[in-house]
């Protein structure tokens, strides 16, 4: 089962399930420049029209959201604060504008690329054993950075998931649900009541996670 891919049929869970089950997944990405890959550690979920901190509030579909109202199982890639990207899985059936923000990835593979895409130098053919897990934590804990680590961008907007370039597999067994923590949602501060929706999921003691 391990480094298998995952089929349509794995994002078809409801909005909050999926989140969980995202826990312990691996993301990958295949470039020219090399392949890249993390465990997914923190994820939060956004549960469409009627949840405030949702780019989808309202229901109206706009050029930005419109990967959100397709099939689930496609990357949603957004733009936020004139630099950074951040990456969605879409969840939910077609037309439900739902989506699971994939916030931190504990780095597997692809160790110097990441390191390249963040600035930061780190020896040719390096052990990730040998890496100081506070270098490694800079490279994929938040959202921005572990697009840019992995090289997820506009270009990779509406993309399927379950094949390459960008695609999901099993990296190990489902992580336990007393493993799994669950608390609001992050920098959301104008979404009122619904900042305090605990739709942040996470590996419990996991040095990777965000926040």
């Amino acid at each position: 089962m391990h480094n298998q891919m995952i089929t349509p049929d794995f994002f078809k869970q409801e909005t909050l399930e999926l989140a969980k089950s995202l826990l312990g997944m691996e993301l990958v990405h295949e470039t020219a420049e090399g392949t890249t890959a993390g465990m997914i550690v923190e994820v939060e979920a956004y549960r469409g029209p009627l949840d405030k901190a949702a780019h989808s509030y309202g229901g109206k579909m706009t050029e930005r959201t419109r990967a959100m109202f397709g099939p689930p199982g496609h990357a949603y890639v957004y733009f936020i604060y004139g630099m950074h990207y951040c990456m969605n899985v879409v969840s939910a059936e077609e037309g439900a504008p739902e989506a699971v923000l994939i916030r931190a990835l504990q780095p597997v593979s692809g160790i110097r690329l990441m390191g390249k895409r963040r600035g930061l130098d780190l020896p040719e053919n390096s052990d990730i054993q040998e890496i100081p897990r506070r270098t490694l934590q800079r490279l994929t804990a938040g959202p921005a950075r572990l697009c840019q680590a992995m090289g997820i961008d506009k270009k990779q907007y509406g993309l399927p998931l379950n094949r390459p370039p960008l695609y999901l597999r099993h990296y190990r067994d489902p992580i336990p649900k007393d493993r799994i923590a669950s608390g609001p949602r992050i920098n959301i501060d104008y979404a009122e009541e619904a900042k305090e929706y605990p739709w942040r999921f996470w590996i419990k003691d996991n040095p990777f996670v965000s926040k």
